[in-house]
C-alpha cells in the first residue's frame, strides 16, 4: 500500500506531460488542417495563399450541392 501514493503522483505527472504536449501543439497549429502540411513544401507564399482560397471555394460548392433540390412543378 506505500506503492499507492508514488503510482498516483507518477500518472499525474504524466497526465499532465501529455496534456501540456498536447496544448502546445493545438497553439502552434498542429492539428489545423493535414493537406496543408503535404504541399507547403512545395508552395511559396502566393501558392499556398492560392490554395487556400480554391480549398474554400470548394468548400462552399461542396455545402451548396448539398442543399435540397427545388421541386420541378
Amino acid at each position: 500500500m506505500d506503492i499507492l501514493p508514488l503510482m498516483l503522483g507518477v500518472s499525474l505527472f504524466l497526465g499532465g506531460v501529455g496534456l501540456a504536449s498536447f496544448l502546445w501543439g493545438w497553439k502552434l497549429g498542429l492539428f489545423d488542417d493535414p493537406e496543408r502540411v503535404r504541399y507547403k513544401i512545395l508552395l511559396d507564399d502566393e501558392e499556398e495563399e492560392r490554395y487556400q482560397q480554391m480549398l474554400r471555394k470548394q468548400t462552399v460548392d461542396e455545402l451548396t450541392t448539398m442543399q435540397s433540390p427545388k421541386e420541378v412543378s
